[in-house]
């Protein structure tokens, strides 16, 4: 074959014996020979030392060449092979790359010295260059790698298939990316973090021709964002119930596996109990162990049992951490912790194969609020890393979160073993969140000598976003009134969570008083008499339903700044009986203000109630920022210095729900249009952005169209609700109210509701004029961040 010599910058054509015989120009500027120096005499004389054996092996290669000015050039040669005329070899065209400018020169140095792992790969994902980083990731020299498929020189797992399926991505759509992973490296012990990115390299034709990647140990970031995770983890996952024992749980359930293979909580016997704190042990110290749990299962590494009784000696790192107050951090091979490691396996021995291994624990106290509570111990065995700085802040940060959760049950549970009398007399502190009103709520108990009377309110979430507006008045003061009250206020709960219309509800009120009237031994029935304002607001219709029992009309303030008292049937005081209840409906404004309040605002001695009411409206009507400025000032204007009965006091602004958020259909009762209906409600949650709650609604909606249909009458109606849940009703016109069964193996239905009840956050039915309305609600997909 003929090679024109002009093709190559440095270029060269060496025989089968091993003599030049072609020389280019840009041979003669690299090496200072000329072709009539060089061409005929063997190629080996121009060498500066032997080349690499892989270099001849893959003929390719950096060679040490001898200039003609006696230096030696080091050049990456090229070797390509020739057929002569009758097709045996001919001998080889070895080209050189061309010598880049100083910049290209330091581009490479860049390249090779980085000190993340950097390398270049085919199309074909074939090793094409690594770094020198690289190469000690991997454990091997970059000749045993060039060339090969990367899939050969790497194990067949997950993080592999992974890396390999990013490289065919950036090949296939010639876009660069970027992932992260968390996992080992050949020449590596321990598993690690990695950011990757990868590119494509283009030719001068600009097809994709080859991959460059770089990947950096990014590890110590990981964990950072873990431990960043974990405590606000923490802050959702611990403390959900007042009760120590499961606040301690949810801690080690939180620990375990991420924190430590194994974790106990061990508690201060006092902290269990109702008596006040003792002083701490100056030495040995008992505590009894109230949650454990580990890695494997059974948690066969615990030397003490839930519930029993440990003493931890002084030299002991759980005894260190209660008396210095910081987390006590222990390797294996340090006195102390041998010696507590060896006195574990002496109390449990059949536990000693599992604490096998064990080389790193972290003691760290439970202190809430100056008290010390106890202390959360953490042990890593299968975990290769030992505890350091880093982890020991952040045990005292997540023992700190725990302590205080495992007070707060604390606490709750002694004020609650010295007072359930008048636990249950406690007006609610925090109403539940609900948008069908803004609220605000004012009490003040009385100064009398007659101590506390049985005055409450209450705010209560009811299906289809209405909301429920209480109050009421036992007669009487003292213990009694207060736990009659605490009874009744159960009571109006207990019958709003059937969904009653106002006036049957206070019907069944009233016949529970009775009932407590008649079970007194003393037959003190006076005591047990009590007035109550039951009232229901429906956001989507704003209509108000009310209805009184002997107690006080509330006053209403309209957007035009218009107050007056709500035109109502008084009624008859509760535990009268034998009285019908009236209800009265209204249909308010958004934005109008409801003012329910007990007598003790508007009746004293000394007051006249029509000039008390008529103030009471006259101060509603004045500008104020808030409701709770609004509340101030009417207690302020109407109450007198010094009440002689309690006062509550309710103000609750109305909003409404626009049409936006609210979507109904009348369905044929037909069982082939469950479909239809649930296209329709799946088409709305598009239209509303919520196509994560698609599933689920789909499911809800099907069961309980499928239901109305088949075991209700019509009209069968569907709506959707969009407020802070959202809320998927079911009407038809039958008044029998389903309930969950047990479906037997064979049994072809009766599983619709129990998965309703499964899937969404609650559910029930209601009575209505026309039959009944199946309701469920489920919470709000997340917005995107």
């Amino acid at each position: 074959m003929l090679w024109n010599m002009e093709q190559a910058s440095a270029a060269a054509i060496v025989d089968t014996r091993g003599i030049v015989t072609g020389w280019s120009e840009g041979a003669r500027q690299l090496t200072g020979h000329s072709a009539e120096d060089v061409v005929g005499r063997p190629a080996r004389e121009l060498l500066a030392e032997d080349p690499p054996p892989e270099a001849v092996t893959a003929l390719h290669g950096t060679v040490a060449l001898r200039h003609r000015d006696g230096s030696t050039v080091s050049l990456r040669l090229s070797a390509c092979a020739m057929a002569g005329a009758d097709g045996t070899p001919g001998g080889y065209v070895i080209t050189a790359e061309p010598p880049g400018d100083p910049a290209s020169d330091l581009a490479g140095r860049a390249f090779q010295q980085a000190a993340m792992s950097m390398s270049v790969f085919d199309t074909r994902q074939h090793y094409l260059r690594l770094n020198d980083m690289a190469c000690r990731v991997m454990g091997v020299p970059e000749e045993a790698l060039l060339g090969r498929f990367f899939s050969d020189t790497v194990e067949d797992a997950v993080h592999s298939r992974g890396f390999l399926a990013h490289l065919r991505q950036v090949i296939e759509t010639g876009r660069p990316t970027r992932y992260e992973s968390y996992t080992g490296a050949p020449a590596l012990n321990r598993d690690q973090a990695w950011t990757t990115e990868m590119w494509p390299l283009r030719d001068s034709s600009g097809e994709v021709n080859a991959v460059a990647l770089a990947a950096f140990d990014s590890t110590e970031q990981y964990w950072a964002r873990e431990r960043l995770a974990l405590l606000n983890e923490a802050a959702a996952s611990i403390g959900t119930t007042l009760d120590v024992i499961r606040t301690a749980e949810e801690f080690v359930e939180l620990l375990v596996p991420r924190y430590a293979d194994f974790a106990s909580v061990d508690l201060l016997d006092w902290v269990l109990g109702a008596e006040e704190q003792p002083g701490l042990p100056e030495e040995d110290v008992v505590l009894r162990r109230v949650a454990h749990g580990s890695v494997t299962e059974g948690t066969p590494e615990a030397a003490v049992h839930i519930g029993g009784v440990d003493i931890y000696p002084g030299f002991s790192p759980p005894a260190k951490a209660l008396h210095s107050g910081r987390a006590v951090l222990s390797q294996a091979g340090e006195p102390d912790f041998m010696r507590w490691v060896a006195e574990r396996n002496a109390r449990a021995p059949a536990g000693r194969p599992h604490r096998r291994g064990v080389h790193s624990m972290l003691a760290v106290p439970l202190r809430a609020r100056g008290t010390t509570l106890g202390v959360v111990v953490g042990v890593r065995i299968a975990n290769p890393d030992d505890y350091g700085e880093d982890d020991a802040v952040l045990g005292e940060e997540l023992a700190s979160r725990a302590a205080v959760c495992i007070d707060n049950a604390r606490r709750f549970a002694r004020e609650r073993s010295t007072a359930l009398a008048l636990q249950h007399s406690l007006l609610p502190r925090g109403l539940p969140g609900q948008a069908a009103v803004e609220v605000a709520h004012r009490y003040l108990p009385s100064g009398s000598l007659a101590g506390i009377g049985g005055d409450w309110f209450d705010v209560i979430p009811l299906s289809g976003s209405r909301v429920a507006l209480v109050v009421g008045d036992v007669v009487g003061h003292g213990i009694p009134s207060s736990a009659t009250m605490g009874r009744l206020c159960t009571a109006v709960r207990t019958l709003a969570d059937v969904d009653l219309p106002p006036d049957e509800l206070l019907t069944h009120l009233d016949d529970l008083v009775t009932h407590l009237a008649s079970d007194d031994r003393d037959d003190e029935v006076a005591e047990l008499g009590a007035t109550c304002l039951y009232a229901v607001y429906d956001p989507v219709s704003r209509r108000l339903t009310l209805a009184a029992a002997g107690h006080p009309a509330p006053a209403l303030l309209l957007p035009d700044g218009s107050a007056n008292l709500v035109p109502m049937a008084a009624g008859p005081p509760l535990g009268v009986g034998g009285l019908p209840f009236e209800a009265t409906e209204l249909e308010l404004p958004e934005g109008a203000v409801v003012a329910l309040y007990t007598d003790g605002l508007i009746e004293d001695r000394d007051r006249d109630v029509d000039h008390a009411t008529s103030e009471l409206c006259r101060c509603l009507a004045a500008p104020a920022e808030t409701l709770d400025t609004l509340c101030d000032a009417v207690l302020k204007a109407v109450l007198p210095e010094e009440p002689s009965d309690d006062v509550a006091l309710l103000l609750a602004r109305t909003r409404a729900l626009g049409a936006d958020q609210v979507a109904t259909w009348d369905i044929t009762p037909d069982p082939e249009r469950v479909a239809a209906a649930r296209q329709a409600a799946t088409e709305q949650l598009t239209a509303w952005g919520l196509d994560e709650a698609a599933f689920v609604t789909e499911l809800v909606v099907s069961e309980l169209v499928t239901n109305a249909i088949r075991y209700g009458a019509p009209p069968v109606q569907l709506r959707l609700i969009r407020d802070r849940t959202l809320i998927c009703e079911v009407s038809d016109g039958s008044s029998t109210s389903p309930h969950l069964r047990r479906a037997h193996a064979f049994d072809e239905g009766g599983r619709g509701l129990l998965l309703v009840a499964q899937l969404t956050q609650r559910w029930g039915s209601r009575q209505t004029p026309r039959g009944k309305t199946i309701w469920a609600e489920q919470p709000l997909p997340p917005a995107p961040m």
